[in-house]
């Protein structure tokens, strides 16, 4: 736990975790938000179902330009644009009563999103550099999924209360506490994007990025399969309130599994962590579709959740080493374009299959794709052959004397 204390030392790192926290609980609380207030004030979960999907489906797409933007201009003038009006965008949406405005509004809402994570990213490596990046993306990938374990409750608590347009005010200040904050940083505010290496190829056409991008495409999808499959399984079942006790133990979960992960020695590659641990993860699921909402998709859930928290901190390292330069931001924007948009068709699907066939298609096919994932990754292995390597003695120690050197400079 030595290099997490080595990190929070750091005045920078310390305001840089408080700084994302509030528009990062906007972000987890958002999607029920736009639930909540779809279906009371339509009377209709399928357009509620609507109105998620729409915001989610712009917001997936549109990730990869507010990349590009962040490559290309900085972070001041992007997060000067986007907080304000994403801000204003959810108090707009939820004054809306008309059922054809509140579906414009989410639509607007997923292009308004300001690019909170694509820009806390980078400024680890500016931060800790090689040295301590593990344990940074580590601390950061918790510190985002343990959000996402408070944010669902508190807009449910909202939402449901005497005052259900509180829930959205309270996500609205919220994004624009937690954008204002992160923009008054000053390494917020000094950063410099790469410069791009004239005649590089473009994103698309790097084959390290492609196969990430093939392998996104099956993680997105059988994720978005299982993000209906658990509720439509628990509905069923006549149990609804087991899939928000299982989604929470998944969420606590991942947030020990990231920090499991940022212990992880630095000899070892984060291609080679990602392979191993991606091996692991999949066979943790060939029981899924064989649970039942109760103790057994709980502990399972757990388990699956633990693995996949380890797994994000080496994809963020492995799309790292892999990028080209110039593409900080922009790189894992597309990336998540990709798998954002997959997840909304495997939850548009998976709705159908679960009512149709039964959610434990859901879950087979959560399966199934993780298995494809790691197959991509492991037969495509030489296409990242960059993430494999590992730093060696006098390069921790220069690394290292950088931090400590620069790191506490706000």
């Amino acid at each position: 736990m030595s290099a997490y204390f080595e990190v929070l030392r750091m005045r920078s790192a310390r305001l840089l975790l408080l700084s994302a926290f509030p528009a990062r609980l906007a972000y987890s609380m958002i999607g029920l938000g736009v639930y909540f207030k779809v279906q009371q004030t339509t009377n209709s979960i399928a357009f509620a179902g609507l109105a998620v999907g729409a915001h989610a489906l712009t917001g997936a797409l549109s990730a990869g330009i507010r990349g590009e933007l962040l490559d290309r201009f900085g972070m001041k003038w992007p997060l000067r644009v986007f907080v304000p009006a994403y801000a204003s965008m959810i108090l707009i949406f939820n004054a809306s009563q008309e059922r054809t405005s509140l579906l414009l509004f989410s639509f607007l809402l997923g292009i308004t999103a300001p690019p909170i994570n694509l820009s806390v990213r980078p400024l680890w490596k500016v931060l800790v550099g090689d040295a301590q990046l593990r344990t940074a993306y580590a601390m950061d990938t918790s510190m985002m999924n343990s959000v996402m374990v408070i944010g669902p409750v508190v807009v449910t608590f909202l939402a449901l209360s005497k005052h259900p347009s509180s829930a959205l005010i309270f996500c609205a200040v919220s994004m624009l506490i937690g954008g204002l904050a992160l923009l008054s940083l000053k390494i917020t505010r000094s950063f410099v994007p790469e410069k791009k290496i004239k005649g590089s190829l473009p994103l698309w056409r790097v084959p390290a990025l492609q196969l990430l991008a093939i392998e996104g495409a099956f993680i997105g999808f059988g994720w978005g399969a299982f993000d209906i499959g658990v509720p439509a399984f628990s509905t069923l079942r006549n149990q609804p309130h087991i899939a928000g006790t299982i989604l929470a133990i998944m969420g606590a979960a991942t947030v020990v599994g990231g920090l499991l992960a940022g212990l992880l020695s630095k000899k070892i590659s984060s291609l080679k962590a990602m392979r191993g641990i991606y091996a692991l993860w999949f066979i943790t699921t060939i029981p899924l579709a064989f649970t039942t909402p109760g103790w057994s998709m709980m502990l399972l859930g757990g388990i699956i959740g633990l693995i996949g928290g380890a797994i994000q901190v080496f994809y963020w390292e492995v799309t790292e080493a892999v990028r080209p330069q110039g593409s900080q931001s922009g790189a894992l924007g597309w990336l998540w374009s990709i798998e954002g948009t997959c997840g909304a068709a495997g939850a548009a699907i998976g709705g159908v299959v679960a009512e149709k066939f039964g959610p434990q298609w859901c879950l087979a096919a959560t399966t199934i794709s993780i298995g494809f994932g790691f197959l991509v990754i492991n037969t495509g292995r030489r296409k990242l052959s960059a993430a494999d390597k590992t730093p060696s003695d006098a390069q921790d120690r220069d690394a290292l004397g950088d931090v400590i050197s620069t790191g506490d400079g706000q």
